[in-house]
């Protein structure tokens, strides 16, 4: 299978290890992938502030990339932010000519054309749907058995498109992580709002949210999640939370193509995850056993 990749700049940065390891785990599934060349940022949440034209134009510009590398590949997404703002692009110019034709103008600036042949695909969708748990499971060397492991999508690859799983009650990586030999953590918390940038700008709204997954996660050796956004604040924030709720929330949080790469038996400097920063001694010793 062939995908166009888009890493987006979180991957180049604080996310790099969800980089790495979708690189890792998609190469050793059989998938061939291509980076997007000379892609831009997406305009992530701040285009939008100053300019709903900026920030449709820059997300339908990376389209027009893919259009003029591959015309009818499938773009495969990690960042869920990325792939929102992507996603709301390629379902706005299918619906709003007048849209496309603005677009375009401004495009052709950079010598480019959109049409709306590419489909933009988030990384757990691929996973999920096109190699699957059954082929995952056939790859396993390494089964995490004796973890439990909650699964936490977050809300940008699941709304408002609902485009492969259901918006409230998901369920696609329960598949992959039993195939990987773990138990799937009984919560629902999954499609919670972990607050976003409203953890840094607004914490008084972040922090009771984060704390409150995190809560909700006891049980569970770690979480698996599919966001850097929700990585972040899983992750750099189990102190505050802590403090917050009075009692000791801390746990593993690892991106999901992290768990199953080690599963499937890469290494951790190929999976990124000595730069994760919160993998608790009772995961180590989990992993390790």
């Amino acid at each position: 299978m062939k995908y166009l990749y888009y890493p987006g700049c979180s991957l180049e940065a604080s996310a790099g290890e969800y980089d790495r390891s979708s690189r890792a785990l998609l190469t050793a599934m059989g998938a061939e992938i291509t980076e997007l060349e000379d892609w831009s940022c997406c305009g992530a949440s701040a285009a939008e502030a100053q300019s709903r034209l900026l920030a449709l134009a820059l997300p339908a510009r990376n389209l027009a990339i893919a259009e003029k590398m591959g015309g009818t590949h499938d773009l495969v997404v990690p960042c869920s932010a990325c792939y929102l703002n992507l996603r709301k692009v390629a379902e706005k110019i299918g619906r709003e000519p007048e849209l496309l034709m603005a677009l375009n103008t401004v495009l052709s600036a950079d010598g480019l054309h959109l049409s709306g042949g590419v489909r933009v695909r988030h990384l757990l969708d691929v996973l999920a749907n096109d190699l699957g748990a059954q082929a995952l499971g056939a790859k396993i060397a390494r089964p995490l058995k004796g973890l439990t492991i909650a699964p936490y999508y977050g809300c940008q690859c699941l709304r408002p498109y609902r485009v492969f799983d259901d918006p409230e009650a998901p369920r696609t990586m329960s598949p992959l992580i039993t195939a990987a030999g773990a138990a799937v953590h009984p919560w629902q918390m999954g499609a919670r709002c972990c607050s976003a940038s409203l953890m840094t700008t607004k914490p008084e709204v972040g922090l009771p949210l984060v704390a409150s997954i995190l809560k909700a996660a006891h049980g569970a050796d770690a979480i698996a999640t599919v966001c850097p956004m929700c990585q972040m604040n899983l992750e750099a924030f189990q102190s505050k939370a802590s403090r917050f709720a009075a009692e000791d929330l801390a746990i593993s949080v690892l991106y999901l193509p992290q768990l199953l790469g080690l599963a499937m038996g890469l290494s951790e400097s190929e999976l990124g995850l000595g730069f994760n920063l919160a993998l608790t001694p009772g995961f180590r010793e989990k992993l390790a056993a």
